[in-house]
């Protein structure tokens, strides 16, 4: 029992750190963004931070078909089956593109549009829609990388995810200082700097991946697996990654909505919440790589049918996501002095208020996140129970936190850091159905088949 204990520990710390130095750089590259534009000024920060939400909502977008690339490929890999595991990619391909497109044509040809739903702002809608146009090639390098990076790490290779991210973050960062700054006698172009560094570090990104997958064995990146018919393996698709896909859509969507909220709520509230939300980003860290990693652990498992194990297992993740969960809000503690010293060679001292407030309200939201992140959207979509999630989030996003906070800040006309507070209330409203569900045990299923080659 011990020796089990110990190697399911070893099995999710192998798993957890790669995916961690992930996240890490994920978050150091967004922070980079608000850090350095710090030096041009509270607008421009407002501006890229706004303009950002539509990666948010496309991420949202590839996080869920990447969840239905994890939870196949996975289990599929417990059966080595890496034909089905090529066919995944193509089927989720398809709707990562689609994805992509949705966000990127827009983002090219009507930005100024896209920025009004954001902010008021009229300095603040010119910088985010120059940052707009030129992010609009990098949204469809990503729709493509995700896809590959999700059945990399399904399979265990999550090192050569991390060593694929360190490049992009290095290229990412180098750039953004180049632009912003005018180093090496290139133009000063602030937010517009930061576009052209991410694109470029996204389309490096992806001819990485190509050289990866041209020496990979098995898991490979093929274009023309788009093309592959497979109507056993399309429907476990959509039927398991489509409320998955939902759910963080309607998630993403929602805490979009949130900076709507704040945005219409004046420049101090929306530099503030940049500042917070980079920071949050970091304190999740650990939290959403236990959860990734779970997915994955316990897969593997559920595709070699060991069901009583995945159980056992799945009480071992959700002691870590409480964990995670406190780890991370002691990030976000630590960090307050620090964050403050900096903000306040900019911001006003309005703003500054608003940012303190907001950053130890966070101190305990990440506990909440944690646990349904792991539950939800680790453990449930091990097994293939997707559906659970977008119904759980929808009438708690939307039919409480979104329309408390659109109650509390126009209508009622609460002071910012009140409607802050109710909007961060969104995650322990839902944790008695999240528990209820867990302890129920209908996640705990083999979604694999043996007949779909024929």
């Amino acid at each position: 029992m011990q020796t089990q204990k110990t190697e399911f520990y070893s099995k999710i710390f192998k798993l957890v750190l790669p995916i961690v130095l992930q996240n890490l750089l994920s978050a150091a590259i967004s922070s980079a963004d608000v850090i350095m534009l710090n030096y041009v000024g509270q607008t421009s920060v407002a501006a890229v931070s706004q303009a950002a939400q539509y990666a948010n909502i496309l991420f949202s977008v590839l996080y869920g078909v990447g969840t239905g690339v994890t939870m196949l490929c996975a289990q599929y890999y417990g059966k080595k089956d890496f034909e089905a595991i090529k066919i995944v990619q193509g089927i989720a391909l398809r709707f990562s593109l689609a994805g992509g497109l949705i966000v990127a044509l827009p983002a090219l040809l009507i930005p100024e549009v896209m920025m009004k739903i954001f902010i008021d702002n009229p300095e603040a809608i010119q910088i985010g829609a120059s940052y707009l146009r030129i992010m609009s090639l990098s949204y469809i390098c990503w729709s493509i990388i995700e896809v590959y990076l999700s059945a990399l790490r399904s399979v265990g290779r999550v090192a050569i995810c991390t060593v694929m991210n360190v490049i992009a973050f290095v290229v990412n960062v180098g750039l953004n200082a180049v632009f912003i700054f005018g180093l090496f006698g290139a133009p000063k172009l602030g937010a517009t700097g930061v576009a052209i560094a991410t694109t470029t570090s996204r389309v490096i990104e992806l001819i990485c991946c190509m050289i990866v997958s041209a020496y990979s064995k098995d898991v490979k990146m093929s274009f023309l697996s788009i093309f592959t018919r497979n109507k056993v393996l399309f429907k476990d698709f959509v039927r398991l990654s489509l409320p998955a896909l939902g759910n963080d859509i309607v998630w993403g969507l929602a805490f979009s909505m949130y900076a709507v909220i704040i945005g219409h709520l004046g420049d101090d509230a929306v530099a503030a919440n940049s500042f917070v939300v980079v920071v949050r980003n970091f304190g999740t860290i650990l939290c959403y790589a236990v959860a990734s990693g779970g997915t994955i652990l316990l897969g593997n498992t559920l595709g070699e049918n060991r069901l009583e194990d995945a159980k056992k297992d799945a009480s071992k993740l959700l002691k870590l996501a409480f964990l995670s969960g406190a780890v991370g809000g002691l990030i976000v503690l630590v960090s307050i002095p620090f964050v403050l010293q900096y903000a306040s060679l900019q911001f006003t001292d309005t703003a500054m208020h608003y940012l303190k407030w907001m950053l130890l309200m966070n101190v305990y939201y990440i506990t909440g996140t944690a646990v349904n992140t792991m539950l939800i959207a680790g453990v449930f979509r091990a097994g293939g129970d997707t559906k659970f999630g977008l119904v759980c989030d929808a009438i708690d996003m939307w039919g409480y936190a979104v329309p408390v906070g659109l109650l509390a800040a126009f209508v009622l006309k609460l002071p910012v850091l009140a409607v802050y507070f109710l909007l961060c209330t969104d995650e322990f409203v839902k944790w008695p159905w999240v528990f209820k569900q867990y302890k129920s045990g209908k996640w705990i299923k083999n979604i694999t088949r043996e007949d779909i080659h024929q």
